[in-house]
């Protein structure tokens, strides 16, 4: 690997700066917040943002006036560039509609698009958002669990045809890159996912936060772009705020070419109170989707990979019990925990808390018990020492089984 010109080697110190991956309560009585815990939970990275987006920041700072943003056009032109450039997906500009994040972009889709007690798909295991963003809607939560073989997942598309052919059946939520498993949607299969719904008349809403953090062999490609088709019947959700770590900056799309869609979208935007959105994250996505942006993108990309191989390299040696998913996107890893045989995974996560001092999160969290979740987007020390924790714990619950 080339000489990197940027820093992900850095530990930047984040205890005790509000952030919530590091300061939060962990869920075990008797600890202060914080601790002296490792946390490879929350999915936001422990590396800077690129450096051109900083400097942009630094710069709107100096002007030291924060009051009400209007969001320019060379915002939208850079969404439309950045994702012509990168995946082939040309988006007229007229089709965005921005919102404060991804999360609440999905609840004004399902309040707009639905009614309470329609029903919205969800491919299991899944983001627990999605769950939450249907519950608060008053919409009914229909599973369609993804089919786990050789510590990987595919679609089960003979049940995904079953659960949209219900007529209370209005929406798929889907998750592309799928996270936590790690997949990358192939082309063929968000192709054949848009003809079962469009068969059914199921919109599907595409949750595409991870889009850029793909692992070498793998490309990502747009639901809407997978088929000449796909557009039409989809609304895409996105952000730069995984794969620049900005999420505190509060900016996400919501991009669809259907007008009528998009009316109701807005309106909904509006009743939720998630129409603003601040000067720093307008500044942000537009430093983050120029060239410079791209460089960083790249490197970072580079580390991950690198990260992912190190923790594979050390679960094979150190803990082959306990076998990790492929990871094909995302920087969360999904570790299949089944030799604990009926040991549960909050029970897994308290454990490592209280005994080793590492957070990660619990399966059940994402609808599916026997996994954990790691997030492997930091310094390479502190990977390889939060990972060795992570093992001991796993052999020790193992062993005391």
């Amino acid at each position: 690997m080339d000489h990197c010109p940027f820093d992900f080697e850095t530990i930047v110190p984040r205890r005790g700066s509000g952030a919530y991956k590091w300061d939060a309560q962990p869920p075990v009585q008797g600890l202060e917040e914080g601790a002296d815990i490792i946390p490879m939970w929350v999915a936001d990275m422990d590396f800077r943002t690129a450096p051109c987006i900083i400097d942009a920041l630094q710069r709107r700072v100096g002007h030291g006036v924060f009051g009400y943003t209007q969001v320019p056009g060379s915002y939208y032109q850079a969404v439309r560039d950045w994702f012509s450039r990168r995946h082939g997906w040309v988006i007229d500009p007229s089709w965005i509609l921005y919102t404060s994040g991804v999360v609440p972009a999905i609840s004004a889709t399902i309040k707009a698009l639905t009614v309470p007690g329609d029903q919205v798909i969800v491919q299991t295991p899944v983001y627990n958002c999605f769950f939450s963003s249907i519950r608060n809607n008053g919409c009914v939560r229909t599973e369609s669990p993804l089919l786990y073989e050789n510590h990987t997942y595919r679609m089960d598309f003979e049940d995904l045809e079953r659960k949209c052919a219900d007529p209370k059946a209005k929406i798929l939520l889907l998750c592309n890159p799928h996270n936590p498993a790690g997949r990358v949607w192939t082309q063929e299969e968000l192709a054949r996912t848009g003809e079962i719904c469009r068969r059914h008349g199921v919109i599907v809403v595409s949750d595409e936060i991870h889009c850029e953090l793909t692992l070498p062999g793998h490309t990502f490609t747009p639901f809407a772009a997978a088929s000449k088709e796909n557009q039409g019947c989809s609304i895409t959700l996105n952000s730069p705020s995984k794969s620049f770590n900005t999420a505190g900056l509060q900016i996400a799309n919501i991009i669809t070419d259907n007008s009528s869609w998009r009316e109701r979208i807005d309106r909904a935007i509006n009743i939720n109170e998630v129409c603003d959105v601040n000067p720093f994250g307008v500044i942000a996505l537009q430093a983050a989707y120029s060239p410079e942006g791209e460089a960083w993108l790249e490197a970072l990309r580079d580390r991950i990979y690198k990260n992912y191989l190190i923790l594979k390299d050390l679960f094979e040696k150190e803990a082959p019990d306990f076998p990790l998913c492929r990871l094909e996107g995302t920087y969360l890893v999904w570790v299949d925990c089944s030799a604990l045989g009926d040991i549960a995974s909050e029970a897994v996560e308290k454990s490592l808390i209280e005994r080793e001092r590492v957070w990660i999160n619990a399966g059940s969290m994402y609808g599916q018990e026997g996994f954990i979740r790691i997030n492997i987007a930091c310094p390479e020390t502190l990977l390889r020492e939060g990972t060795r924790r992570i093992i001991r714990g796993l052999n020790r619950l193992l062993q005391n089984k």
